[in-house]
């Protein structure tokens, strides 16, 4: 696999069908994006509680949000970049509300499994740069993610 990635439950609530999902769908987005070979991710499943307290901490916003997305290899001009050989590419982590996903996925009307591979996905991107800030920006990650989706096979 092009992509280890490195999974924290804080729930215990999702199955190891879940689990290997995830990680098959962001190896999927891996390859479509070109990550390179070895690259790290971490996702941690969490609670509403716990997401809010980091969105109020590093977003300063005081509410739970489904999916959160902390870019390691963000450096900023006055920074060093760390290269070398056997240096693996820790792209960040991913911060999933188990609580927010189920919410939508009745909201929205589509399974659990396509909701969180949804969340899997538009947190990878924001990893490698996507964002969402102008309408623009908007279509461009949108249309990826369904891309991602689509070409995995996870659909509405």
């Amino acid at each position: 696999m092009r992509l280890k990635v490195d999974f924290h439950d804080q729930t215990e609530t999702l199955t190891p069908e879940q689990i290997v999902l995830i990680e098959n769908l962001l190896n999927k987005a891996a390859e479509i994006e070109g990550i390179e070979e070895g690259s790290e991710v971490s996702v941690s499943f969490v609670n509403n509680d716990e997401i809010q307290e980091i969105n109020r901490e590093y977003r300063n916003i005081d509410k739970p949000t489904d999916v959160i997305s902390f870019a390691l290899n963000e450096q900023d001009e006055d920074e060093l970049a760390v290269i070398g050989e056997g240096i693996p590419n820790l792209l960040g982590d991913i911060i999933i509300s188990i609580p927010k996903t189920i919410e939508q996925a009745d909201s929205y009307g589509h399974s659990f499994e396509r909701e969180l591979g949804f969340l899997a996905v538009h947190g990878i991107l924001h990893l490698l740069g996507y964002d969402h800030m102008t309408e623009e920006d908007e279509k461009i990650m949108f249309s990826r993610q369904e891309e991602i989706l689509a070409a995995y096979g996870l659909k509405r």
